[in-house]
């Protein structure tokens, strides 16, 4: 529950993000061969990592601001036919481009230490997009608005 403060809204609904992005990477996660596509493997278990520690950061910045974190709901909907390693990085680039957005969104919503902490968070996740086989863009997390 937000105590209303704007700053707290908004790292509410980017803990929101996370924890769906945090199920939807572990289950993904349970499905990457590790012989078969290390790198994968490897690229959907550090993202899940992170995620861990943006999840624990936001809950502990909620909790600073006197605000209640939000918990994560019971499930979440990750795509079916998850069987080949193309599908599994499709899906895990498109959480992590999800989550560039909500950061983007997170940094114009936050000031100081939060928007700094923010920034670095986009660029891990930007970063995260191409190890994904993304690519890149000049505004990650801006999308349609980036030339604007």
């Amino acid at each position: 529950m937000s105590t209303g403060s704007p700053g707290v809204d908004a790292l509410q609904t980017t803990l929101a993000a996370e924890h769906a992005a945090m199920y939807v990477l572990g289950t993904l996660g349970g499905r990457v061969s590790q012989s078969a596509d290390p790198a994968l493997s490897t690229a959907v278990t550090a993202s899940f990592e992170a995620h861990r520690l943006y999840r624990d950061h936001l809950t502990a910045a909620i909790t600073d601001l006197g605000g209640d974190p939000v918990a994560a709901e019971a499930a979440y909907d990750v795509p079916s036919g998850l069987d080949r390693s193309g599908q599994i990085a499709r899906v895990a680039r498109e959480t992590e481009q999800s989550c560039a957005t909500t950061y983007a969104w997170l940094v114009a919503n936050t000031v100081d230490d939060l928007r700094r902490w923010a920034i670095g968070a986009l660029n891990e996740t930007a970063v995260r997009v191409l190890t994904l086989r993304g690519t890149p863009e000049m505004f990650p997390g801006a999308g349609g608005y980036a030339d604007r």
